[in-house]
């Protein structure tokens, strides 16, 4: 408790603090036998409000403001809120409906204070939450990138290669024109050779046939000369 005694508190009030009596849940049992100093303080290492109060050495509150937590009045001097907590529930009777509002007034506040807290944290998480899937997004769409510029790498390949392809296609159909071409003077060339060894057989039979008449003549004409 030494912590809340360093700590100047933001309000301090006097009032008779009850607790409800655990076994009817409907009495009221003072816990202190004389009006004692009831303080809120602002606990700035966990953020939170408090409500303390000290008889003597003893803490007969020593609750947690939280968000879903209400100081209800139920009467011009007297108001109660449950701590959840502690498992109880205070009640405090003050010596006038000014300190009851004040309290009233700093527990609204707190609960507030506190919701805008958790509120805050929640929000922290959520964009933290929201920075992380921002990150994985991100990551995918330069993984999805890459894989664009592989894929427009790949097409490139692919259309320089179909480019190739069509320029060997065109060369091959000019060799085969060529080819066909050589096909065809080769053809015609064996057919001017058949002619020409058919003209050369014929002028031979013709060249056979007149050397034979001219040795025909040339034996009668020696014949003549042997008769004359």
């Amino acid at each position: 408790m030494g912590h809340f005694k360093q700590e100047q508190p933001i309000f301090s009030t006097r009032a008779h603090v009850f607790q409800i009596d655990p076994n009817t849940k409907k009495n009221w049992v003072p816990t202190s036998k004389h009006a004692v100093t009831v303080s809120y303080f602002y606990d700035s290492t966990r953020n939170v409000y408090r409500i303390i109060s000290l008889d003597g050495s003893k803490a007969i509150i020593n609750s947690t403001i939280t968000p879903n937590m209400t100081f209800t009045k139920t009467s011009q001097k007297f108001g109660q809120w449950a701590d959840s907590r502690a498992n109880t529930v205070y009640g405090l009777g003050f010596s006038s409906e000014h300190h009851l509002s004040k309290v009233t007034e700093l527990e609204c506040v707190s609960s507030q204070a506190n919701a805008v807290h958790t509120h805050k944290t929640e929000l922290n998480q959520t964009i933290q939450e929201l920075e992380e899937t921002l990150k994985v997004k991100e990551e995918e769409i330069e993984r999805l990138k890459q894989e664009i510029d592989n894929a427009r790498e790949l097409q490139e390949q692919r259309d320089s290669l179909t480019q190739k392809l069509q320029e060997v296609e065109i060369r091959n159909k000019d060799l085969e024109g060529q080819l066909s071409d050589l096909e065809q003077r080769l053809e015609k060339s064996q057919n001017e050779q058949e002619a020409f060894r058919n003209n050369l057989k014929t002028l031979l039979e013709i060249l056979d046939g007149k050397i034979f008449e001219l040795t025909e003549l040339r034996d009668n004409l020696a014949k003549l000369l042997e008769c004359s």
